[in-house]
């Protein structure tokens, strides 16, 4: 039997302890030991997206991360997304857009758009499409995509300017 590591990290805000194998990626720790099925194995190697989480501030593809590389790190995934009243800005839009048809490359597009509105939150089109490039859809085009975020990014400032 492998020999297994103990990983102690934060979760969407949650203090999480884990075992797993060296060998394993976050994205298996993830769905496979802590049950947070949101973030999808689409590629597990890094090109589709389907997977990406936010781990101490920056985006990444969490089949490309070891299980073991979260220890003292800050995770969001898709399910840390919402707040518990209310979606969160980017998800909200992606409902009322359209901006998704069977859903598995759509929890790696939101936490990419929450992660850039974070660090660019009045992104042009150009800024959108660049930033979510590494992330592919086989189902729809892209432009239901940027729309979304755009009207998302729209959506935050007004809500920013109103307190």
């Amino acid at each position: 039997m492998p020999n297994k590591i103990h990983v102690q990290t934060t979760i969407n805000g949650e203090e999480t302890d884990f075992l797993c194998e060296t060998r394993n990626s976050l994205l298996e720790v993830l769905r496979d030991e802590l049950r947070l099925t949101g973030s999808k194995e689409g590629c597990n190697n890094g090109n589709c997206g389907a997977c990406n989480v936010i781990m101490d501030g920056r985006l990444v593809n969490s089949c490309c991360v070891l299980g073991v590389e979260a220890e003292g790190a800050e995770i969001t995934t898709i399910e840390g997304i919402a707040e518990p009243e209310r979606l969160h800005p980017v998800q909200q839009c992606f409902l009322e857009d359209a901006a998704l048809q069977c859903g598995i490359c759509t929890p790696g597009f939101i936490v990419s758009a929450k992660a850039l509105l974070d660090k660019n939150p009045a992104p042009s089109e150009h800024d959108i499409r660049f930033w979510l490039a590494g992330n592919l859809c086989r189902c729809t085009g892209y432009d239901k995509i940027v729309r979304a975020v755009q009207h998302a990014a729209e959506r935050k400032q007004e809500t920013a300017d109103v307190k």
